[in-house]
């Protein structure tokens, strides 16, 4: 996998460049559908191919593991031809969702014990067995496997998450180097940056990181409850110690601010569940802010649903009939915003590309940044 870095703005940290994998190019920045088992929920691949236009989108090792279980995703020669997706695939380690299951897992230096959360059966999940699990997936890009710790931590705690996840890493690494892909093409690992939101542990998790000269590398445990201004903090600290001609991943972020706010830091590559997750209760994000489709002002507004948007439903359906199907629970209505909202984040990643490309990011983040946050009541 090769990376390269096409230009840097000169007001901010914000970079365009490319991605090359086994399954094609990815412009940055970059946002990523996720596609937590395997498929992006209610939205076909021919639509995140050619309506969309995503690039390359994320699939999670945790729930892949135990649906559909390695050994059908292996009879089906990896991931891509099971789902369908020709373009290349990005999947999270599980250390995150082993992290959200606080209550029913049991971390060690050998790794993490964990109940399955459909049922109840145990589990071990170790790096070396994750990096077999993802070398069966076949995913073009593999994530290393680590703590997540939860926010507010206690700096003990943290230390000693990072250090073994730093341990962990290493065991990734080896296992990763003794092992062939399965699919006959590439695969990379990406490590993840820890340490809470203590600076001098994540300077130290960084500098740790950034001596492993991987393809890329990913800055993980923000976004997971802690006040925006600390994100945007650790974030310009990881990305000042990573290396420059390696992209730089955010895990789980976030709103379309926090996009190009992370951006102008020198973030490359972006995912979250938000765009589809919101869309599906009814929060439309578009260019002139944000708009609550349910609410009562839409139910006789025949306009275009966004005469800004990218997507084909942006000009095939009106707001009021959005509103109404949400109003009677039409399924039609979830495919509906999922897919607007997974268009917008796409074009707004394109449009900042452009940006930083023409020199014009700065000034253009400051205005989309005002109109992003607003609340659009009419």
């Amino acid at each position: 996998m090769e990376f390269k870095l096409l230009t840097t703005d000169a007001r901010s940290k914000a970079r365009a460049g490319e991605l090359h994998t086994g399954h094609g190019t990815v412009p940055t920045p970059v946002f990523m559908p996720v596609g937590t088992l395997g498929g992006v929920k209610a939205v076909h691949m021919r639509e995140l191919r050619e309506d969309v236009k995503a690039p390359i989108i994320l699939g999670n090792t945790y729930h892949l593991y135990l649906r559909p279980g390695m050994e059908v995703i292996a009879h089906a020669g990896g991931l891509h031809r099971f789902n369908g997706w020709d373009g290349p695939i990005l999947t999270d380690s599980g250390g995150f969702q082993v992290h959200s299951l606080s209550d029913i897992r049991k971390i060690t230096e050998e790794g993490v014990r964990f109940s399955s959360h459909i049922d109840g059966s145990r589990h071990l999940f170790t790096p070396e067995g994750v990096m077999d699990i993802q070398r069966t997936i076949g995913s073009d890009i593999m994530m290393a496997f680590d703590e997540c710790t939860p926010w507010p931590c206690p700096l003990e705690y943290a230390t000693d998450s990072m250090h073994r996840t730093h341990r962990w890493l290493d065991r990734c690494l080896d296992r990763f180097h003794a092992t062939e892909p399965k699919y006959g093409h590439e695969q990379a690992v990406f490590p993840i940056v820890q340490g809470s939101t203590f600076p001098e542990l994540r300077k130290a998790s960084a500098e740790y990181v950034a001596g492993k000269g991987a393809c890329g590398n990913a800055i993980g445990g923000l976004s997971v409850g802690e006040p925006e201004e600390e994100m945007y903090a650790m974030a310009e600290l990881c990305c000042d110690i990573l290396p420059k001609d390696r992209p730089r991943y955010l895990m789980g972020v976030g709103t379309p601010w926090n996009l190009l706010e992370n951006i102008a830091l020198g973030v490359d590559m972006f995912d979250c569940v938000m765009p589809t997750r919101n869309g599906r209760n009814g929060m439309l994000f578009t260019r002139e802010g944000v708009v609550q489709i349910k609410n009562k002002v839409w139910a006789d507004d025949h306009s275009p649903l966004d005469p800004n948007g990218t997507s084909f439903v942006d000009s095939a359906y009106s707001k009021a009939f959005v509103r109404h199907l949400f109003v009677t629970n039409e399924l039609l209505g979830l495919q509906i915003a999922s897919l607007h909202n997974l268009a917008f984040y796409v074009a707004l990643m394109t449009e900042a590309r452009t940006k930083i490309l023409e020199g014009t990011f700065t000034e253009w983040k400051a205005m989309m940044l005002l109109r992003l946050k607003t609340r659009i009541s009419r």
